[in-house]
């Protein structure tokens, strides 16, 4: 049986029994990503799907910086596993906030499922980028952080423009759900707005080793998010582990059975071997 609960306005779906989960969606999703995944996870796990600010259209936009981010999953986690800490799993914009929630509250943070973003903000990711690769990130990301400054002034145009770009990349949300509003971490990357996203954590080094981490990626892309290395290095880890799927950016969608699997029965190993 689903409930619905509203943490400091904020959307909160929960499903199921078991240790917890909470599921973090990224641009320009909602909790509707994760519907396969909840639905083969939750008669074994809890499964608590939040949606970010501004991500809900029926609600006014509502941009938060990153540490108001972080306080608002620290709401979330503390109302529903106040004793126990939860595995994270998280995609897209999920990532980058979740990978710094987990950083700034260690122990509210068991385990760390990422899909598709990885150690995006290292040195090692960045240098084997190449020209046309790092051209093509600046291109779509530039284009929504400048629909994100038009919305206020002409809301039309600025989803409209939103919508275009999830074509382009791939993205199959239904266009309805999408809209200017999602774009404020665009803006936060390119023009520091809402104090941008200086001094947040280094996950290279983070996830693997101070919390064990689950990494599954699209390898059908034009862009990796992620470190060659950094994979490698993760897959050597004890506890941890990274799988790479034929598909793109939205990985739990274009191969759901191969996504769930993977992720079932990594958490059950770990299960096993915490004799839950």
């Amino acid at each position: 049986m689903q409930t619905s609960l509203e943490i400091n306005d904020l959307t909160v779906l929960v499903d199921g029994a078991g240790p917890t989960l909470v599921f973090v969606h990224g641009w320009p999703d909602g909790p509707a990503l994760w519907e396969p995944a909840v639905t083969a996870l939750k008669a074994r796990y809890r499964c608590v799907r939040v949606t970010l600010p501004g991500f809900d259209l029926k609600k006014p936009p509502r941009p938060v910086s990153v540490d108001a981010m972080c306080g608002l999953l620290a709401e979330v986690v503390d109302e529903v596993s106040p004793t126990e800490p939860v595995t994270l799993v998280l995609h897209d914009w999920g990532c980058f906030f979740g990978y710094e929630f987990a950083a700034r509250h260690r122990k509210r943070v068991e385990a760390v499922v990422g899909v598709d973003i990885g150690d995006t903000n290292s040195g090692a990711y960045l240098s084997q980028l190449t020209l046309k690769e790092k051209l093509l990130i600046a291109g779509y990301q530039l284009w929504l952080a400048v629909a994100w400054k038009l919305g206020p002034l002409w809301p039309g145009m600025a989803s409209r423009m939103t919508r275009y770009m999830a074509r382009a990349i791939g993205c199959r949300t239904p266009s309805e759900t999408i809209a200017w509003q999602m774009n404020y971490p665009y803006a936060m990357q390119w023009f520091g707005s809402l104090g941008g996203l200086r001094g947040v954590a280094r996950v290279g080094k983070f996830l693997g080793d101070e919390v064990p981490t689950l990494f599954i990626y699209g390898q059908r892309k034009p862009f990796m998010f992620h470190s060659r290395q950094w994979v490698l290095n993760l897959a050597k880890k004890p506890g941890c582990a990274a799988h790479g799927l034929e598909t793109g950016h939205w990985v739990m969608r274009q191969q759901p059975e191969a996504f769930n699997t993977l992720l079932l029965n990594w958490l059950e190993r770990r299960r096993a071997d915490s004799g839950v």
